[in-house]
């Protein structure tokens, strides 16, 4: 799988972009906010649908402009695509010229990896980061996936609105019981979804973290969740009734599940180094591309932003060595040349590209 063109019109600091890329690596360099990163950010909402730094749509605009765009033309395997997305007061989805009705039919159309800065800290982070993970990846493989989480987040927005005006209006308790029964219901449906990926995600990462420490380090990961049964769960919800009450939300469910990394059987978040952090996440990363591989058939395509500022010269050859058959998107401050690699450079000044 790989994206041979993207246009961009007014999204972000590009006015009007046309890009051809190499099926290989594609190394866009330059100085800080000349508009490395909205390239990587283009691609990912081609792919997600959504913005992975930016919270509302209107922020992709460029300043003064009322509507943005962006398409990219695409093959796979077996067929060539084209995913536009038109942002302006809402957004519209098109894929082969055809309007989508709803996010999840974009999903799974150009499957990617992404790698971020902050990713580099995900172990250290907050449990929201570690579930983001998932949802992305396995959205991307499984849009019904997509479905139940949205649909298990309202359900949860009414359950805490009516837990409030329990609290304020003295509803009646009750009524609990319709919500309870439909969140039950969707979270045994995500923890189904989520358990799967993680024991993929096992088979793969020991097996890539050894290599990349030369069988230094021993690393497992463990699922924290309190749903793995839908009854367990009801009964849960019962048993913590006054007490999200009083407190005005719903202190368990699948919103509040969890993934522990241990290396040599200690947690890395707690007890690891800032190296044995980077290179839990880059084997995390690592096993995301290669269950997605297994999954479809294709690599996904790998997006890189700033990744080498965070990564040492060895971790660097591990991650390069390992995606000789995935196109790459990189982005960094100075330029720079692979060898026996091939790859494709361009400079990125104040939003032009320069070839």
């Amino acid at each position: 799988m790989w994206i041979n063109n993207i246009k961009i019109k007014n999204f972000r600091n590009y006015e009007k972009e046309e890009i051809n890329l190499s099926k290989n690596i594609n190394i866009f360099y330059g100085e800080n906010a000349q508009g490395k990163t909205n390239i990587i950010e283009a691609i990912f909402l081609g792919s997600i649908g959504k913005s992975f730094r930016a919270k509302k749509d209107l922020e992709l605009i460029k300043f003064g402009e009322d509507i943005a765009e962006i398409e990219l033309n695409y093959k796979k395997i077996d067929r060539d695509g084209k995913i536009k997305i038109e942002l302006s007061d809402k957004k519209n989805i098109y894929a082969n010229g055809v309007k989508l009705k709803k996010l999840s039919e974009l999903l799974g159309k150009i499957n990617i990896v992404i790698f971020t800065p902050d990713d580099i800290n995900i172990m250290k982070g907050s449990p929201q980061n570690r579930r983001r993970f998932l949802d992305i990846m396995i959205s991307q493989l499984k849009p019904n996936y997509m479905h139940n989480l949205s649909l298990y987040t309202k359900t949860l927005e009414q359950r805490n609105n009516y837990l409030r005006q329990i609290k304020k209006e003295n509803k009646d308790k009750q009524l609990l019981d319709i919500w309870d029964e439909e969140l039950a219901t969707y979270a045994q449906k995500i923890y189904d979804y989520r358990n799967e990926f993680i024991n993929k995600i096992k088979n793969k990462i020991n097996k890539i973290h050894k290599e990349i420490t030369s069988n230094k380090e021993n690393l497992e990961i463990e699922y924290l969740t309190e749903c793995k049964n839908k009854e367990n769960y009801l009964n849960l919800l019962k048993q913590r009734r006054e007490l999200d009450i009083i407190k005005g939300f719903t202190t368990k469910g699948v919103h509040r599940d969890d993934f522990v990394i241990y290396i040599n059987e200690k947690n890395v978040s707690v007890f690891g180094s800032q190296g044995q952090n980077r290179t839990a996440v880059l084997s995390l990363k690592l096993s995301e591309l290669q269950i997605i591989y297994d999954e479809i058939n294709d690599f996904p395509i790998l997006l890189l932003d700033d990744f080498m500022s965070e990564l040492d010269e060895k971790r660097r050859e591990s991650l390069l060595t390992r995606i000789q058959d995935t196109q790459v998107i990189i982005t960094c401050t100075e330029k720079f040349k692979l060898e026996n690699i091939e790859s494709k450079v361009y400079n990125v000044i104040q939003g032009k590209i320069n070839y």
